[in-house]
């Protein structure tokens, strides 16, 4: 068997999420289709990250065993080739060691969630970003989320349907920035809980329109209480940005 390391960008919002479920295309059944057509064989992919319905990735890290031996760029051209016309790609294909494995060998994961902050409705950004009216206080947003950082049990933005075996993560990394319009919140950990991008979203939207002052966002954490969250944002602002490996091309 021979191991691909891919990297993939998609657009989620006709999707049901990465993983194949019976209730609708998913981005891991469109991959695999695609790879069957173009070699014949059937394989189990597997990702990095397992992104929810509607959510975006710029470069989620897949491995892939084929049975024969492919030009990386082969792999990737051929498959593109057969994923017309969905909106996933293939940007670039790597030959890996046969020990590398695209979710159990990641050591960091980073995700970014872009609001657009304006009256205006969305229309090229449709689907791709969350459009919030009430102008937003970036600097107290970002001042606010710094509680988040560290160890910490998250049990207050973490979804109740949420399988991890423990609510307590690491998040290495969390920052709140404005160009313009756009508000992008930046965020980086080994591992995360489900939906606690999203659910980290929306309690500092809610200091950003002065619903919420700055210390009530680390005293939702400190309460571990999933009541204590605010709004979860949707799905549309959400995007997989990169998987990090300790020495991996």
């Amino acid at each position: 068997m021979h191991r691909y390391k891919l990297f993939l960008e998609y657009d989620g919002s006709n999707y049901v999420g990465w993983q194949r479920q019976d209730n609708g295309p998913s981005i891991q059944a469109a991959l695999e289709a695609a790879i069957e057509a173009f070699c014949g064989d059937v394989a189990r992919t597997q990702a990095a990250g397992r992104t929810d319905a509607g959510v975006h990735a710029l470069a989620m890290v897949v491995h892939v065993d084929l049975t024969k031996p492919h030009a990386p760029d082969v792999v990737r051209d051929a498959i593109n080739q057969h994923l017309k016309p969905a909106p996933i790609a293939v940007l670039r294909a790597v030959e890996i060691d046969a020990d590398f494995h695209a979710r159990f060998s990641c050591v960091r994961r980073a995700y970014e969630y872009r609001i657009i902050n304006r009256r205006a409705p969305l229309t090229l950004d449709k689907n791709r970003a969350w459009r919030v009216t009430p102008h937003l206080d970036v600097e107290k947003m970002d001042q606010a989320a710094q509680a988040l950082v560290g160890k910490h049990d998250f049990t207050t933005f973490r979804a109740a349907q949420c399988q991890s075996e423990t609510p307590v993560k690491s998040l290495e990394q969390i920052s709140v920035m404005r160009a313009g319009d756009d508000v992008v919140i930046r965020c980086a950990a080994r591992s995360f809980l489900h939906h606690q991008v999203r659910s980290f979203t929306g309690s500092l939207v809610e200091v950003g329109r002065g619903k919420w002052g700055v210390n009530e966002v680390k005293k939702a954490l400190e309460a571990k209480d999933r009541k204590r969250c605010g709004p979860v944002a949707p799905p549309d602002g959400l995007y997989f940005m990169r998987a990090d490996y300790e020495s991996a091309p």
